[in-house]
């Protein structure tokens, strides 16, 4: 008997490795995702459902007349998909983010400040919207999911590398290199220390369900790469791959700008305990670390993200100020000030790529993924 599995997304980092990764094992597959981009990994015979899975009006009419035995839910508001196909599906899989930990984004919550290493998956949840709302949400998102489908099985992604990334960190650094740059900015001596996963090593992970659904019934899981590297490592490692020089230059975080775009977000580490992925399902890479970020490297130098891209990205590759900034190598933070704050003539340095704002005018970087908050719309970031 055919296993018939859908998966809503399909098209971003890990999709192409959970489509393939069924169609090996014998799924006849079908992804839900909007249809805003194809891309030549997935095969001709994968069936497409083209529709939004924001809104519940329109799951239901996209999924309407459809059965499944399995799915696998990368993509749109998970919640209200849970929902929609409560009673429906044998098998739900979805996919979230690790920032659900209390103190993932607002260290200062915990005492003393920061997540421990390594962050087990009983460490407590956000809990407060007015500690930490987005963690929140998506602490609320797993219990509705649960809720829903208690033999779901949740995975709870890192960062993720790979082709196909919405805001590539790895660009930050294959661009200069390519742009023949010989040194890059790296905040509090590029010794931060994250989980990442490369794309197929999650996929793996999320496969490693399909493989053993009753091991992995009512779990939620840390994923990611085995390997952790720090911010100098990785640049020495995507260095190495494509060839070239450049030397990582330490800046205090307070004045690093755009140079905070290699971290991802909190300077503390963020790292991330796998024994639970490891112990119940056997987990291991697909690929080394090492490898994968050497693969990625090369796949974004052949393939140079365009435009849009580069907006998303925290990274405004300003070499001027980048070249002031490097020439104060060992300098004291007033200095470093002083530089970080100016234009070459002295008039106030503004970067060409500024953050988008709210309503009341607070600064934020738009979220990379669509998420509209009315149907029809192709995106709205408004008021995060």
């Amino acid at each position: 008997m055919v296993t018939r599995t859908l998966v809503i997304g399909g098209t971003g980092p890990t999709g192409p490795f959970i489509v393939n990764g069924l169609r090996e094992r014998g799924h006849q597959v079908t992804i839900f995702h909007r249809g805003t981009h194809e891309i030549p990994e997935i095969p001709d015979d994968v069936t497409h459902i083209h529709g939004d899975p924001h809104f519940t009006e329109t799951i239901t009419e996209a999924l309407a007349g459809h059965t499944f035995d399995v799915v696998i839910a990368s993509y749109g508001r998970i919640r209200l998909i849970a929902e929609a196909l409560a009673g429906r599906v044998g098998r739900f899989i979805s996919v979230g983010g690790f920032a659900l930990y209390r103190g993932f984004s607002n260290p200062r919550l915990l005492q003393p400040a920061g997540l421990p290493a390594l962050v087990r998956e009983d460490q407590p949840l956000a809990d407060d919207e007015t500690e930490e709302r987005f963690s929140m949400l998506i602490a609320q998102t797993e219990q509705a999911v649960f809720r829903h489908h208690p033999a779901a099985t949740i995975f709870r992604y890192p960062y993720v590398y790979g082709p196909y990334q919405l805001v590539p960190r790895e660009w930050s650094i294959v661009r200069r290199i390519l742009d023949g740059r010989t040194r890059i900015l790296v905040p509090d001596a590029g010794h931060q220390l994250a989980t990442h996963g490369w794309a197929g090593n999650l996929g793996h992970a999320v496969l490693l369900a399909v493989d053993h659904p009753e091991a992995s019934a009512g779990r939620s899981y840390n994923c990611g790469d085995l390997d952790q590297y720090s911010i100098n490592q990785i640049v020495e490692i995507v260095a190495s791959t494509l060839g070239a020089p450049l030397e990582p230059v330490a800046v205090p975080w307070a004045v690093a700008g755009s140079a905070k775009s290699l971290v991802l977000g909190s300077r503390q580490h963020q790292l991330m305990d796998l024994f639970q992925l490891r112990t119940d399902l056997g987990y291991t890479d697909a690929l080394p670390a090492a490898e994968a970020i050497a693969r990625t490297a090369r796949w974004y130098a052949d393939n140079r993200p365009d435009a849009s891209v580069e907006e998303r990205m925290a990274d405004n590759f300003d070499y001027d100020w980048e070249d002031r900034m490097l020439d104060q190598a060992g300098a004291s933070l007033a200095q470093w000030r002083n530089v970080a704050r100016q234009n070459a003539d002295g008039t106030p340095y503004e970067p060409e790529r500024q953050l988008s704002r709210t309503a009341s005018g607070k600064a934020f970087l738009p979220h990379p993924y669509a998420h509209p908050k009315d149907v029809g719309q192709a995106t709205d970031h408004r008021g995060r």
